[in-house]
């Protein structure tokens, strides 16, 4: 439809319908509420279609921190959609997992976008990532977390994550978002 998007052999990495879908959990927290927040982490950038959203729709004015292990999609997202240009934006090159256990600095917001085309990271569900996800949260802060959702396995998969935050959270969950897509939006309470 004379749109620039960012696809695998099998999936949507940015723009398209994954632009959509974590345009929908932002709307879900709340474009005021988010153009109030000071930090941004997104884990997981590719082309940086979310990042695109927090700035030219939400109108983002605070630090964005994108976390992407790949230097040459980067090198795309710069070249093709200009991510370069968006001067609140620091990207750094490293694994999620391992900018998570090094980083000092807190959030108001932290995405979780992370696919191998189609799979998502065991780490991600795993119960010492979430709690060092949960520290880096600043209190009121949000967690955005997109998953998929193709089978009975990652169904369950998604239960027992959710089962994991007690009543220091609210949690939702949004099933069958662009059909495979399931996303949680959890907020750490005072």
């Amino acid at each position: 439809n004379g749109q620039l998007v960012l696809d695998s052999k099998s999936t949507n990495y940015s723009y398209g319908s994954l632009q959509r879908i974590l345009r929908k959990g932002l709307k879900y927290i709340g474009f005021e509420r988010i153009k109030k927040f000071e930090s941004i982490l997104v884990l997981g950038v590719a082309g940086g279609s979310v990042i695109k959203t927090l700035v030219d729709e939400i109108k983002f004015k605070g630090k964005i921190t994108g976390v992407e292990i790949d230097q040459d999609i980067i090198a795309v997202a710069n070249n093709y959609f200009g991510l370069d240009k968006i001067e609140n934006l620091e990207i750094v090159i490293d694994d999620a997992f391992e900018y998570v256990l090094k980083t000092k600095l807190t959030y108001d917001l932290i995405i979780i976008d992370i696919f191998q085309d189609t799979t998502m990271p065991n780490f991600l569900f795993e119960d010492f990532f979430i709690q060092r996800i949960n520290s880096l949260l600043n209190l009121n802060g949000f967690i955005l977390f997109n998953t998929m959702v193709i089978n009975k396995k990652h169904e369950e998969r998604n239960q027992i994550y959710r089962s994991k935050f007690n009543g220091n959270y609210s949690l939702r969950m949004y099933p069958k978002v662009e059909i495979h897509n399931e996303l949680f939006t959890i907020k750490k309470l005072g």
